[in-house]
């Protein structure tokens, strides 16, 4: 873009009236110049955080991060960039996840606003909401004045999963009423849907679902009339944990036992305020090459839950940081990334649907 110049020439109305549009002239491409450079600044520093989000993990400087993993040789391999895909990069949309997510809490210092920033970073094509999203107990105030000012910020493409917080308000009042639809859209707290080549499942971990329960019927009846290669699930409470606050918990491993049963490959769940990334199970707890692969991702902003002795089939742990959990959902396979608020990649990888 080229500045404007005033015309010469000798004095009169003719003169001053186009002096006067040249001023204006100036006036707006200087405010137009100025918008312009606001708008690469955010940009820049956007595209940096996804520099960072892209590229390798980094060493910290000063001696290593309190991150916990099994020896190298059980690290998955390097993810495979999405756009490798033979049908394209539209056919490998990106998930953002994260649970147990906001406090009464407002500004730079809330852990839920600095992860909220990463996943607007992220710009994912849904973002999958895994429960204890407002706290201390899912009041529709408190969705209304803090959840809603950070995390809300995407909830046009936020796939809800309610926790237990959530009901602390009688019947998740609070929770059904902020996300309308979006939180039971055939009338029931949880639902299926499609994204790309996948099928992806919202399960509700308070509400009744154990054998012979609705919950459990629908999933059964849910994982028969949509077939697919790959398939995702998640709620709130995860079936293995080597968290100290709460651990792992049997009593959805009825879930656990449909979706393999389905052949199902992945699995999502908070809770547990950490980060823990787990082989391919059986639902008996043993790696197996068919079994789902379980990722816990409490790390959406409200505390930090230490870890206890790792339990069978963990493969790396994080109680240190606050995050979100990216995935690229290709046809036929997966690539994760946990992503610290800083912008950091904390652990990575890929696999392949079952």
């Amino acid at each position: 873009m080229t500045s404007g110049r005033a015309p010469s020439g000798r004095a009169g109305p003719s003169s001053a009236r186009a002096s006067l549009m040249s001023a204006s002239l100036m006036s707006a491409r200087a405010r137009l110049m100025s918008g312009r450079a606001r708008r690469l600044s955010v940009l820049a520093a956007g595209g940096a955080l996804a520099a960072a989000c892209a590229g390798p993990v980094a060493a910290r400087p000063g001696g290593p991060d309190p991150v916990t993993s099994l020896p190298a040789t059980t690290s998955a391999s390097p993810p495979k960039s999405p756009s490798a895909s033979a049908s394209g990069p539209a056919a490998a949309p990106v998930v953002a996840a994260a649970g147990d997510i906001s406090t009464r809490c407002t500004g730079k210092g809330c852990g839920a606003r600095a992860t909220s920033d990463l996943a607007l970073a992220l710009d994912p094509d849904a973002v999958l909401a895994l429960g204890d999203l407002q706290y201390p107990s899912g009041a529709l105030r408190d969705f209304r004045a803090y959840y809603d000012v950070t995390w809300g910020r995407f909830k046009d493409r936020t796939r809800p999963a309610p926790g237990n917080h959530e009901y602390r308000t009688p019947g998740a009042k609070g929770y059904f009423r902020y996300w309308g639809r979006a939180a039971r859209p055939r009338g029931r707290s949880w639902y299926g849907f499609d994204l790309g080549a996948w099928r992806l499942i919202s399960l509700d971990s308070t509400a009744p679902h154990g054998p012979g329960s609705a919950q459990a019927a629908w999933l059964e009846s849910e994982l028969a009339a949509h077939p697919r290669r790959c398939v995702l699930a998640y709620w709130h409470h995860p079936r293995f944990s080597s968290g100290r606050a709460h651990g792992g918990d049997p009593s959805v491993g009825t879930f656990w036992k449909a979706l393999y049963a389905a052949r199902a490959d992945v699995v999502l769940a908070g809770h547990e305020h950490n980060y823990e990334r787990f082989a391919a199970l059986r639902p008996d707890g043993e790696p197996s090459g068919d079994g789902l692969r379980q990722f816990v991702a409490g790390t959406g902003g409200a505390s930090h839950y230490p870890f206890g002795p790792p339990v069978t089939g963990s493969e790396f742990r994080d109680a240190a940081h606050f995050g979100v959990l990216r995935l690229v959902l290709r046809p036929g396979g997966y690539d994760w990334r946990f992503v610290g608020s800083g912008g950091r990649v904390l652990d990575s990888g890929g696999g392949r649907c079952v």
